[in-house]
């Protein structure tokens, strides 16, 4: 499976993308930055810092510095100073293959057979909804677009409606709500019942590799930020894990618009026009079964 990857990392993006870079049957053919848990520079260089633990020669191409029609918020309560928890990664062993990530996946879809390649977006859809409007010949060539993103019956985590990676940039997920591409959502609904435990923290640990040891100090760090026997939410895993093993979701179609208001239910999921399959459960233990037996 070739896959594009849109992230703004982020703690749970780099969990993500460790996944996604160690498992055989994923080629990640590209990855494009955004602006979202924290700044469009560390989160290009985050990606590139990953990489190089990870041992991979994918092109980084940095995107969009900021939401469509608004400011950005970012996360940096949760993620840290540098986004990644303050866990060590080494240098980047690259630089920035670009910095024009929506001409990138462009010619990059323009460039393979048509419904070849899957767009995974861990962050905001600024990226994506640029796609969208710029080169929509391109965008209609994905084979399916999947995203973190929303809360549908769950509480918002940046307001009482909204989750985060929607509310950043409302706008662009309404246009690529409306864009009528293969497009299956995952939201708080699904993510917050992924969860690690400290037992799951030691089985990492006990696999031995880089990819393991780095996971196991990122999601530490996300036990530093909560209080319990439980992590946040591995919100971003999903949406590789679900690429890669969808009967391990039950999904369906609804209805949904977004809120792009300017109050306090910006990015907030309604009843609307826009049909998209929606991820509404997971068997989250077989969920986290896979990603140690990947790492």
């Amino acid at each position: 499976m070739k896959v594009l990857i849109d992230t703004d990392p982020g703690i749970d993006d780099a969990i993500a993308l460790l996944f996604a870079l160690a498992h055989p049957k994923l080629e990640v053919a590209g990855i494009t930055t955004v602006a979202g848990n924290i700044g469009i520079e560390t989160t290009t260089r985050n990606a590139l810092r990953i990489l190089a633990l990870a041992g991979a020669d994918v092109p980084v191409h940095a995107g969009t510095e900021r939401p469509l029609a608004r400011g950005g918020v970012d996360e940096i309560r949760v993620h840290g100073q540098d986004g990644l928890g303050g866990v060590r990664f080494p240098d980047p062993a690259a630089s920035p293959a670009g910095s024009d990530a929506v001409g990138f996946l462009r010619d990059t879809l323009m460039a393979v057979p048509d419904g070849t390649v899957d767009i995974l977006a861990l962050g905001p859809l600024t990226n994506i909804a640029r796609l969208v409007t710029d080169a929509p010949e391109a965008a209609r060539r994905v084979r399916q677009l999947i995203a973190m993103g929303g809360a549908v019956h769950e509480r918002g985590n940046v307001g009482a409606r909204s989750e985060f990676n929607i509310a950043h940039d409302p706008e662009a997920a309404e246009i690529v709500f409306s864009a009528g591409l293969p497009f299956t959502l995952i939201p708080l609904d699904v993510t917050r019942k992924v969860r690690a435990d400290r037992a799951y923290l030691d089985r990492l640990a006990a696999l031995g590799t880089p990819a393991a040891f780095a996971v196991r100090d990122l999601i530490a760090a996300y036990f530093d930020a909560t209080t319990g026997g439980e992590s946040r939410p591995l919100h971003d895993p999903c949406v590789p894990i679900l690429a890669l093993h969808p009967e391990l979701f039950t999904t369906g179609r609804m209805a949904l618009s977004v809120d792009c208001s300017a109050g306090e239910f910006a990015g907030a999921l309604g009843p609307g026009r826009h049909m998209l399959d929606v991820a509404m459960k997971v068997e989250a233990e077989k969920a986290l079964d896979l990603l140690a037996s990947v790492l």
